[in-house]
């Protein structure tokens, strides 16, 4: 059975609009929900009704910025600067100097609205009385969102409350749950996921596509491998990243300047752009630059530069440097200024690139570090290799175990970066964000309990069982 298209982009709308307009900002406190929130079996009588339910799901993913969280991340770390020059006390500002206000970056409430939806899709589908052909991609896909959400919510904000119903007489009174409880409801979710979505790329309609913008079987496998990466879980973390590196049908590595085109074969999950314009990361890296003669070297990129140390991490003749980094010439002082920028997303034309979540490399990394981790060493190096090889580079000389983990290191620094909070959840994850931010910014700007950052402050005052973050 094939779903009819007609109208589904507006009624993924208009029925995301209600569901998360009417019940999402009172998810977590103690104001009642407003009437009219679309619940139990009413929206979901047919695959079509369904499909657009969970369709706004990924649309408000994508609309709620995952780019930008990245780029907060890259100031908040050691992968971004601000220009000279910036306005002061703005939320990259803010970024940059390690302090983050929850009333301008917060992606706390955001999430859980997101999650709101995916709970209300999750009980509607298992409880409608209606058939649904395509029951199973549309369940696998909530619980892939929802393991998505949670996995971001945690990775930036440590213990989070943990709200798997729609019922807002839970959730209202819901404490944080420990980080470790809530990778366990991520892995559970992305088991559901892996058991029941397809091994093809599928779309709205309940047909296979060439379209990478949903995700499928795979997708779960490589949320699953960064999950054991983790939480050292070595061997399942290997056999994840494998399943996904086997499928030599559907993945190959291409060339640095194909990596993140639309359906570039190395794209595992991406995010299609909504209301036809160009990549979130196209808009904040590139089209803010005017031409070089900028009166005002701020006005070169408002958005922020590269930092000198992540730059200069690249080794001489590394192709992901020259097709990943852009450097402008700034003329109005002597001697002239050049700064640099990300410059993964190029492209203007809309649907000529799409917003990558998830690609082969990053597979090979994990495999490789999973690897060095369970004593490997052949392994590993065969890993770290290809995506090497890819690059233009030699292969790698480290041999032992820790000499491995520090250029498995080296390698996601330069190949994941300024991509969805990559280099800040890994710096965390190694045990070495303390060291490295100290050394960046001093103690005078850095300590320990910005590893993780505060959630506002109407969460505590409408529920007493929730806390701040430890130290804000």
């Amino acid at each position: 059975m094939k779903i009819k298209n007609t109208h589904i982009k507006a009624v993924a709308m208009v029925l995301t609009s209600s569901l998360l307009l009417t019940g999402c900002q009172k998810y977590l406190n103690n104001s009642e929900l407003p009437a009219g929130t679309i619940a139990g079996t009413d929206a979901y009588v047919s695959d079509n009704s369904v499909a657009s339910i969970v369709t706004g799901s990924l649309n408000a993913l994508n609309s709620s910025g995952p780019s930008n969280f990245a780029q907060f991340t890259g100031f908040y770390t050691d992968e971004l600067a601000v220009m000279p020059n910036s306005t002061s006390n703005t939320p990259v500002q803010q970024a940059y100097a390690n302090s983050i206000l929850a009333a301008n970056i917060n992606y706390w409430s955001p999430t859980y609205s997101k999650i709101y939806a995916l709970n209300l899709a999750i009980e509607g589908i298992n409880t409608t009385p209606s058939k649904l052909y395509f029951k199973n991609q549309w369940l696998g896909e909530c619980y892939f969102l929802r393991a998505f959400d949670y996995y971001y919510l945690t990775s930036l904000y440590g213990d989070a409350a943990l709200a798997l119903t729609s019922d807002f007489n839970v959730t209202s009174k819901l404490s944080r749950a420990p980080q470790s409880q809530v990778y366990g409801q991520i892995i559970s979710d992305l088991l559901k996921a892996k058991s029941l979505l397809p091994t093809d790329f599928m779309n709205g309609y309940g047909t296979a596509t060439s379209d990478r913008a949903r995700p499928n079987r795979y997708a779960a496998e490589a949320m699953l491998a960064k999950m054991y990466l983790t939480t050292r879980d070595w061997t399942n973390a290997a056999a994840m990243a494998d399943s996904v590196i086997s499928n030599t049908t559907l993945f190959k590595m291409v060339a640095p300047a194909s990596v993140f085109l639309t359906n570039s074969a190395e794209t595992i999950w991406a995010m299609a752009t909504t209301n036809d314009v160009p990549t979130n990361e196209y808009t904040i890296y590139n089209n803010a630059m005017p031409a070089i003669t900028a009166t005002d070297p701020v006005k070169l990129n408002v958005f922020g530069q590269l930092t000198n140390s992540l730059r200069l991490s690249f080794e001489a003749n590394d192709a992901r440097y020259t097709n990943w980094v852009r450097s402008t010439t700034y003329t109005g002082i002597t001697p002239n200024a050049t700064y640099y920028f990300p410059n993964k997303y190029k492209s203007n034309v809309i649907g000529n690139e799409r917003s990558v979540i998830l690609r082969l490399a990053e597979m090979y990394l994990i495999r490789a570090e999973a690897r060095a981790q369970l004593k490997n060493i052949t392994g590993a190096q065969a890993d770290i290799n290809v995506v090497r090889t890819r690059a233009g580079l030699p292969n790698t000389t480290a041999g032992m175990q820790t000499d491995l983990l520090t250029a498995v290191a080296q390698e996601r620094r330069v190949e994941l970066f300024t991509e969805m909070g990559n280099r800040f959840f890994d710096l965390r994850r190694t045990g070495t964000l303390d060291a490295t931010m100290l050394a960046l910014k001093g103690s005078g700007v850095w300590a320990s309990y910005k590893q993780f950052w505060p959630i506002p402050l109407t969460e505590m005052s409408y529920n007493p069982n929730m806390v701040q973050t430890p130290g804000y």
